[in-house]
């Protein structure tokens, strides 16, 4: 992989996995409403899914999903459908013991599930299969560089979103006002959980 081929992709991966999406948004939401260490299953979760599902569009399954309608519309329906899901568990959590009740919490394994439901993962695992991976006949040594790489920038952009949710949980916890402050974040969070849904239905 020659220098402008990787300064492509660098500036590619910078600007989708720092961009607020499903994944950042959650992982701002969990750390604000059940502290760092609770979001760091969803953190870690985000690369190894995303890991996975990049291996999977390599072999060409991610050409399969776009191919086939049916499977297509049903990954669509199922990102949507738990977007919203998230969405209205956040519009209603305005304490932080409330968030944890509601189970708002998402497992390490919803996390890498939630990758094969995230059509902004799939669009970038599939435009970086087909700029920089298939048909190439160092395919196997350039996987070996672009995983890594990838994994990296999933990780860094959900920690730095999910470290600004801690800085602001205990200014959001402020009990003198009444758990509004809270309130008003998390139904931020969720109108761009509900915008990210809207967008993945109008692909």
């Amino acid at each position: 992989m020659n220098t402008s081929e990787l300064t492509a992709l660098l500036v590619l991966c910078t600007a989708v996995s720092f961009t607020p999406g499903p994944n950042t948004t959650l992982s701002t939401a969990l750390a604000a409403n059940l502290g760092l260490r609770r979001a760091l299953h969803f953190v870690l979760a985000v690369p190894v899914g995303w890991g996975l599902l990049l291996s999977l569009c390599a072999s060409g399954v991610g050409a399969l999903v776009v191919g086939v309608p049916a499977l297509r519309w049903g990954v669509k329906l199922l990102g949507v459908g738990y977007l919203l899901w998230l969405a209205w568990q956040l519009w209603h959590a305005h304490t932080l013991a409330q968030a944890s009740h509601r189970q708002l919490n998402v497992t390490f394994w919803q996390g890498v599930l939630l990758q094969f439901l995230n059509i902004k993962a799939w669009m970038l695992a599939l435009t970086v299969v087909a700029g920089w991976l298939a048909g190439r006949t160092d395919m196997g040594a350039r996987f070996a560089v672009v995983l890594p790489l990838l994994l990296g920038f999933a990780l860094a952009s959900n920690l730095t979103y999910a470290l600004m949710g801690t800085g602001l949980r205990n200014w959001l916890a402020d009990a003198q006002h009444g758990g509004r402050r809270l309130l008003w974040f998390n139904r931020s969070m969720a109108l761009v959980l509900l915008v990210t849904a809207f967008w993945m239905a109008t692909l």
